[in-house]
């Protein structure tokens, strides 16, 4: 997992009212779960700009005035209107201690399907697997070489090494769509 370190600060008061002060200060209300107690802290909403426009897992070190805490971002919340981040949860990284996690999916290769006129339709993005936090990948490879006209590569399809996905078996990962043009002469 890649890295990344967040500087924030305990916050004194909890409350709807003590939120919306710090957003309009520039700051980001947080919580950090998982450990002995919960940690309500905040920090500049500069610094979650490459956590979140990404789709890689980051391993996140919280300083929260001089204590470090091994974090992954687990959820974060959005301003309805202007898409403003109002609040991060953090989930809190125990070693010895299974995490879950949505890990994005990566297509490799190029399909006989697609070389046949066939559209690559990539239903999943990401996939939910669980592991310690050492062994969570930083994406899934899927190979879609061998994915031919009308095919579909399946989470069940997947081989994992060191953790599991609980991302349901039967979901479609990607598939080959045939054109309307290509229908009537596959017949033949």
């Amino acid at each position: 997992m890649k890295s990344i370190e967040i500087v924030g600060f305990k916050r004194a008061n909890l409350g709807k009212v003590e939120s919306q002060n710090l957003r309009a200060q520039g700051y980001v209300p947080s919580v950090l779960y998982g450990g002995d107690e919960q940690v309500h802290f905040y920090a500049p909403t500069m610094l979650f700009r490459e956590l979140l426009f990404t789709p890689d897992i980051f391993n996140v070190t919280l300083n929260i005035e001089g204590t470090e805490y091994n974090a992954i971002l687990q959820e974060t919340q959005y301003h309805p209107v202007n898409d403003a981040l109002i609040h991060a949860d953090f989930l809190q990284i125990i070693p010895g201690k299974e995490i879950k996690v949505e890990v994005p999916v990566k297509l490799t290769g190029t399909s006989s399907g697609v070389m046949k006129g066939g559209k690559m339709n990539q239903k999943l993005r990401k996939l939910r697997v669980q592991g310690l936090a050492e062994n969570i990948p930083d994406y899934v490879n899927v190979d879609v070489t061998e994915l031919d006209l009308g095919k579909s590569v399946k989470v069940g399809a997947l081989k994992a090494e060191n953790f599991v996905i609980l991302t349901a078996a039967s979901n479609p990962i990607a598939s080959v769509e045939i054109p309307r043009a290509l229908r009537g002469t596959l017949g033949k």
